[in-house]
């Protein structure tokens, strides 16, 4: 949406458009622009929806049907409430992995052992184990749904703004490597628990590896085999891509022909490999949350909401940075959540953007919302009628799709390398959310390096780079004097940090020693110059009412002649203090006017120290100086010059 548009209309229009944005660009959708690139694109992002649902379904333990209802109505729900027109709200693996560490975490397997008839063996009771699985998700999914709408309500959108990319980029690479130790055993066909909590990740990881001399070898081949073709295709797509209209469906041709191959070979009766299982027909019927699950799951669903929004919203603003448009961080918030809230009821999990998806969506031509309509109708279609033919589909498969998927966030490995020559600070918050997220589990982790970069910006306040700066001739430039000139008599300090209370100190001696100034031997110099003035001005007083008494009428005479003196003085005074302020009021800008309003409340100015004193810019002050000293140079002289012969066309 147009901002320029949007302020156009009446305040309840413009409060109804900004809840409901389709009510803005819907009425203006061109079919004939619009309606074929953003049916490709919805054809294209829903045949990829159907394998990524049922795959990412398995890091969040729960039955690969409910991947295809979370592929489903959030994107239906964003629709309606989104602001990006190119991003594709579904699974995502970071927080499937999320997801999937509350379901094992509040219904592990052990929970749900059943015995055996006639026998003292016992065997998990899947059906019951998968119900309660669903409901842990459902209302961990609508509480962090509601998180969001309510920090969106109140325009917490900037919170977005505390993740930065280092941060993210490290915190995704991290559940990256969640995601491959939970889905090792799928692809080894191992029986293993999901341990939860600090070190889970390492637990879990050393139970696979004793447990290796146990793989199941037909599993494995299975594996393999899908991990090369879709290694191979997905390279042969790459490579001829620009020479296609839309990508091929590897992973959607991957699954077609493992689900054949299964079914006329029944690997699961012959090979006892597992196959994904019943997949009901048609759509749940909604259902309440479990509300005593909340105070359970409250920190879980924090993770997810703010993750989710992170990795969303940074998406969709490279989106609209691309295309020209504008993404409402608020708004994005609110949709998100209600995406979430609302799928949430029909036993969805956890979503946001999928970076994959989205490329797609943006390369095939989508130009609207429209198009996540479109692949919606795809996954309807699937979920209604097709979803029984793939019960026949070995889960080894779908653990394939999710490992070769990761690969794209495994090269986030090379930030390291990039941050190492750009900034040294960026990498160690890269390094330290990396580690902590490893060790610490999802939740926790996302808690350490949040905290550990709070402190960092904290850190960069208490060293700040200060330095002098100097001219660059024949501009208005003024930069670090270490390779430009001083400008004569005047000596311009800078901090690359905002001043306050924690940093004051350090900033007074910093300046002490770029500059040579000690301010607290000034303030005393100053404070007993005014006091040996006040004395004066005693002496004055007394000697003046000594001559007052000898010379009453005279005196009175003098002094009215000198008040009329000093009041014509001050009046000339404050007028050229005012014509002064009302030349430097022009250079002011919004901001700076906020800044003056915020001086004001403090108390800052005083009549010493007026607003006059206030500059747009270096370059002006540097001129006011100039001028109170009478004195110019040729480079502002040739500055100035230049700058006006400029603006006059000459």
């Amino acid at each position: 949406m147009a901002t320029e548009e949007l302020e156009a209309l009446n305040p309840l229009k413009r409060c109804v458009v900004g809840c409901l944005p389709v009510l803005y660009w819907l009425p203006r959708y061109s079919i004939w622009d619009y309606g074929m690139p953003d049916l490709i694109s919805g054809i294209s992002v829903g045949i990829m929806h159907l394998p990524q649902g049922m795959a990412y379904a398995l890091l969040a333990s729960l039955p690969p049907v409910f991947g295809l209802y979370t592929s489903l109505y959030p994107a239906l729900v964003y629709f309606f409430f989104g602001t990006s027109r190119h991003i594709s709200i579904g699974t995502f693996a970071v927080l499937s992995i999320m997801v999937g560490s509350v379901t094992e975490r509040l219904a592990p397997d052990r929970n749900f052992l059943v015995m055996l008839n006639g026998t003292n063996l016992t065997e998990v009771n899947i059906t019951a184990r998968d119900s309660y699985r669903v409901q842990v998700a459902a209302a961990t999914t609508v509480l962090g749904g509601l998180i969001q709408v309510v920090l969106g309500l109140v325009k917490f959108g900037f919170v977005g703004t505390y993740l930065s990319e280092p941060l993210v980029r490290a915190y995704t690479t991290a559940a990256a490597a969640h995601a491959v130790v939970a889905v090792i055993a799928q692809l080894f066909g191992l029986s293993t628990t999901r341990f939860s909590g600090p070190l889970s990740l390492v637990y879990t990881l050393v139970e696979v590896c004793s447990k290796l001399p146990q793989t199941h070898l037909p599993t494995l081949v299975v594996s393999g085999v899908s991990m090369v073709f879709l290694i191979a295709a997905k390279e042969i797509n790459s490579a001829i891509s620009a020479k296609l209209p839309v990508p091929i469906p590897v992973e959607l041709i991957t699954i077609v022909a493992a689900t054949v191959i299964s079914s006329y070979t029944h690997l699961n009766d012959n090979y006892t490999i597992s196959v994904v299982g019943e997949i009901p027909s048609g759509l749940a019927a909604p259902r309440l949350p479990d509300a005593s699950l909340f105070e359970e799951v409250m920190g879980d669903a924090f993770a997810l909401a703010i993750v989710g929004y992170a990795i969303s919203i940074s998406l969709g603003k490279t989106f609209a940075l691309k295309h020209g448009y504008k993404v409402d961080s608020n708004q994005e918030l609110v949709a998100l959540g209600l995406s979430n809230a609302v799928g949430g009821f029909f036993q969805c999990y956890a979503v946001c953007s999928s970076m994959s998806r989205s490329l797609i969506q943006e390369s095939t031509g989508g130009k609207t919302q429209m198009a996540g309509m479109a692949s919606a109708v795809i996954v309807l279609v699937t979920v209604l009628k097709l979803g029984p033919l793939f019960q026949e589909l070995p889960k080894a498969v779908l653990a394939a799709i999710v490992f070769v998927n990761l690969k794209g966030m495994f090269k986030q490995y090379y930030d390291i390398i990039t941050l190492w020559r750009s900034s040294k600070v960026d990498l160690v918050v890269w390094l330290v959310t990396w580690v902590s997220t490893l060790l610490f589990n999802l939740d926790m982790g996302l808690g350490a390096s949040i905290t550990f970069a709070v402190l960092t910006v904290i850190f960069r306040t208490q060293l700040p780079k200060y330095s002098v700066l100097g001219h660059v001739p024949g501009t208005e430039l003024y930069l670090d004097m270490e390779t430009h000139r001083e400008v004569p008599g005047i000596t311009i300090f800078h901090s690359s940090a905002t001043v306050y209370f924690a940093n004051a100190d350090l900033y007074l001696e910093a300046l002490k020693g770029k500059v040579g100034l000690d301010i607290s031997k000034m303030i005393i110099y100053k404070r007993r110059q005014e006091a040996k003035q006040r004395r004066r001005d005693k002496r004055a007083e007394r000697r003046a009412k000594r001559e007052a008494k000898r010379q009453v009428r005279h005196c009175q005479t003098a002094n009215h002649i000198h008040l009329n003196d000093k009041f014509q003085t001050t009046q000339e005074s404050f007028w050229t203090c005012m014509n002064l302020y009302s030349i430097n009021l022009r250079h002011i800008s919004t901001n700076l006017l906020s800044v003056v309003e915020q001086l004001e409340l403090g108390g800052f100015f005083s009549e010493s120290i007026t607003k006059g004193r206030l500059f747009a810019t270096v370059h002006d002050a540097v001129l006011h100086c100039l001028g109170h000293q009478g004195t110019s140079t040729p480079s502002y002289e040739y500055s100035l010059v230049r700058d006006v012969d400029f603006q006059l066309g000459i």
